[in-house]
Parts: structure tokens; sequence; C-alpha cells
């Protein structure tokens, strides 16, 4: 199983290279710089052989919409890709994330979440594994969670959209939140809906604090979007600036400061505006905020290319700035259990052996066992062998449970510790590869933590500079010479 899991991740690799060498040559350097950040992991054991951090990261940009149940998400995911795929309605109308990617098939297509689940291909290959982590037996519920759609629309060629579920009681549950952060993390451009037929934002405080707080540290804030759908509901009392102020407060109490909200509706579903400057206010409106999303959509494929990049520089710093330093901590925590632990059982069986001497005035049968091993009686000498042999696993058995008890000792409370997944699973396998029986209790720098492997982050961080450097030169022309930027379209998945 090793050898087709490693095999298997070596294939997609090689292909994601012959893919690149064609489309863009400076994500092709970039996939070799995650090989070499494997290399290190690798050898610290932060990654099994069956695992690459490549694999980690969709090369493809990635559009999630999230929000509240009644936020309009399916009317605007229809509105964009021209074509009725998603059910619509003022109560929530599904329940699943759904993924919606292009086909050339005229007919759209509804599979399963396993279909997901198990193909490495996207954002959500086992996912049911950390679903099961979070709530035990749900991850066998994958269907119940996911499911894929297909559309035939030039839009969505090169792109993948994602429709979650609405945020009503039930979707608050642990692991429906699980699948929330984890497409948050990896979105190049998340769509925040809320509805503005329902003023009072109050109502809607744990999708405000999950949603919006939970974007406030993060270093790519930017690519979330606010928006405040279906506005022509305040027509009627013309207080669409009084909506908007409700909503900009609960964001501030939400701790969001600089919230922004962008203001849309559907014209085909919108009622009637009687009044021409109220109407032709309102559509101004809609144009510019519309016009200012579908821009950051179609901008998407330069994006994933500048985050990509920027994920070799999270990673090296996940490695030198939190895996190393939490490692040489729980190492030297460890030690120090395991001497300690030892030290009680020797220093007991060593009370035990002096108690029994005083109280005998013979020294426990060391002088007895002394006698057998210089007896000229060979089956004497055999035993005294299999006692010596039998004390040294007893020995050896009592270090063992004692490198064990440490080990638990200092792991028990790590989930609550690390927040971060990544950075858990790396912690957890990288202590696991220190803590075993080969490796000396004296060692104290992690393992395969040397010059070798940060002379190789070292390189990876220099590289990413270069690569940026390069893209700009795809993208842009500061010098405003001819034939210097050269755009390409990034990836086409189809």
């Amino acid at each position: 199983m090793f050898l087709n899991n490693s095999t298997q991740i070596e294939r997609r690799i090689e292909s994601l290279e012959k893919h690149l060498k064609q489309e863009n040559p400076v994500l092709l350097r970039v996939v070799q710089s995650f090989r070499e950040l494997d290399r290190v992991a690798y050898r610290m054991g932060l990654l099994d052989r069956s695992e690459s951090f490549a694999t980690r990261v969709p090369w493809w940009p990635l559009i999630s919409i999230l929000g509240t149940f009644s936020a309009g998400k399916s009317t605007f995911i229809n509105s964009f890709l021209d074509q009725k795929l998603q059910r619509t309605g003022n109560q929530a109308v599904d329940d699943k994330f759904t993924v919606i990617c292009y086909s050339k098939e005229e007919q759209s297509r509804t599979l399963p979440g396993l279909a997901l689940d198990a193909d490495p291909r996207f954002p959500f290959y086992q996912i049911s594994r950390e679903i099961e982590e979070v709530v035990t037996g749900e991850g066998r519920r994958i269907d119940a969670y996911l499911q894929l759609k297909t559309c035939p629309t030039e839009k969505l060629r090169g792109k993948i959209l994602i429709d979650s579920p609405g945020f009503d009681a039930d979707a608050q549950r642990t692991s429906t939140l699980k699948i929330t952060d984890h497409i948050m993390d990896l979105s190049d451009l998340v769509l925040v809906l809320f509805d503005a037929r329902h003023p009072e934002p109050g109502a809607m405080k744990d999708t405000l604090e999950h949603l919006v707080a939970n974007t406030i540290n993060r270093h790519d804030s930017n690519k979330f979007l606010f928006i405040l759908n279906q506005v022509d509901c305040t027509v009627s009392e013309d207080n669409l600036e009084d909506v908007v102020a409700a909503w900009q407060r609960a964001m501030s109490q939400a701790g969001l400061m600089a919230g922004h909200f962008f203001q849309i509706y559907n014209k085909q579903a919108a009622h009637p505006i009687a009044d021409d400057e109220v109407r032709t206010r309102y559509e101004n409106k809609l144009a510019e905020d519309m016009n200012e999303i579908l821009g950051r959509i179609n901008r998407v494929e330069i994006d994933r290319a500048y985050r990509i990049i920027g994920s070799l520089e999270d990673i090296t710093k996940m490695i030198q700035d939190e895996v190393v330093p939490i490692l040489t901590e729980m190492i030297s925590q460890w030690r120090k259990g395991v001497l300690i632990l030892d030290g009680i059982w020797i220093l007991l069986l060593g009370g035990l052996i002096a108690g029994a001497t005083l109280g005998t005035g013979h020294s426990l049968g060391i002088d007895w066992f002394i006698n057998m091993v210089n007896a000229p009686d060979t089956m004497q000498q055999t035993a005294a062998a299999g006692i010596a042999l039998t004390t040294l696993g007893i020995v050896g058995y009592l270090h063992v449970l004692m490198r064990k008890l440490s080990a638990w000792n200092v792991t028990r409370n790590l989930t609550k510790k690390i927040q971060r997944s990544d950075i858990l699973d790396a912690v957890r396998k990288g202590f696991k590869r220190n803590i075993r029986l080969s490796r000396s209790l004296l060692s104290s720098k992690p393992s395969g933590w040397g010059s070798w492997a940060q002379n190789r982050i070292f390189k990876v961080q220099k590289d990413t500079n270069i690569f940026v450097q390069d893209l700009n030169d795809q993208f842009t022309n500061p010098s405003g010479k001819e034939g210097v930027n050269n755009p390409k379209v990034l990836l086409d998945i189809s």
C-alpha cells in the first residue's frame, strides 16, 4: 500500500509538471521547490513518503460562495453562469457543499460526495478523514455533506466554484464548520452573501462571528468580499443607507473595523421600481459593484499563481518558525520525563534490593548468581545467562514503557495547544520520528534538522522572491518595453 501511495503521489506531481511546462514555466519551477521542501519534511518525519506539499495546494483557481440560507447564493451563481444549475427559494433548498466545475458535456451532471473525497484533483480530497477526527462516524457520511456538479459554460473553464449550504441552525454543526474553514483556507476568492431583506443583523450573530471575525487576523483577508444581496427590498422605504449602516455596525461588533458591503440584487427577480430617479440610483450602484465583483472573479487565475508561490514561503515559515521550535521543546520535555521516570523505577528497584540485603544479610542472590556463572556445570551457566537476559529484557521493557508514558504526557494536550491542523499533523509525525528507539535519548535537535535542511529552506525562500519577480514579468511591464510581459492563461483543468 505504501508503494502504491508513493507511486500515485509521484505520478500526480509528474502530471502536474507536464501540464505546467506548457501553461506556465514559472509555476513549473515552483513545483521543484515543493519537492525540495518535501525532502526536508521526509527526513524530519513531518510527511509520509506518500504525501507531498505540492498536493496540498489547489493548482486551479477556487471561488467559494458562503452566507445565510436566504442570501440568494444560488440565484447569484445561476446568474453568473447563465445556467439554472442551483435550486432557488426563500427557504434552505440545499444542505450540501456543491463543487461546480466545467464540463464539455451539454448536460449538467450531479455526482456524489465520494467523487470529491476520493479524487486528489479536487479541494476536498480525503476531507472525510478530517471530518471523522472532529465527529466520529460522520466521515462515512461524506455524501451528506458534499456533491459535485458539472456545467457546460466557458465562464467555469479553468475555475472551480463552491456553493455552501445556508448557515441555519443545522448548519452550525462542527463538521460543517470544519468544511467551511477548509474551503476558506483554500479559496482564492470568498464571496460572503447576506440577505438585505432581514435588516436586523443581530439574528445572524453566529454567522457573522464565524465568517467575519475569523478573517480579521488572516494575511489573505483581502480575498473576502462581503455582499449585501437583494437590496431592492429597500426601495419601498428608500432606506438602503440605513440597512447598509446596520450591517456595517454588526461587522464592526464582530471585530472587522474596515467592513465594506457590496450592494447588489437580481434585476430579473427584483420588484419594479416606479421612481425613475430611485431606479437609476439603484441600477448604477448595482452596475458599479457587480463590475468590481466580476473583475475580482476574472482575476483569480492571476491571484492563484501568486498564492501558490506565497504558499512556499508559508511552508518554510511553518517548518522553521513553528514546527522546529515546538518539536525542540517537546523533545526536551520528553527527555526529562524519561530520565525522571527511569530514575524513579531504578531507585525503587535499588531500594528493594538494598532492603532485602539488609533484612536477610545476603546480597539478594548476587553471590549465588556469580557462583552459577563461574560454575563448571554448563546447565548452571545457561541458567545464569537466561536470568541475565530476562533481567535485561525487563529493564528494557520498563525503559520503553517510560518512553511511551513520557510521550503520552507530552502530547496529551497537543490539540488544545496547536490550532492549525497542518502544524498539528506535522508535529505529531515529527515527534513520533524523534522518540524512536533507534534515536539516542541524548539528541536535543529534531531529527533531520541540521545545516542540510536549513540550507534548503533558505534556498526555497530565496527562490520564492525570484518566482514573484518572474511572475510580475508575465503580468506587468514597468519598463514599458515591447515584448517584456507575456500574460498567459494559468491553468485549464478540462
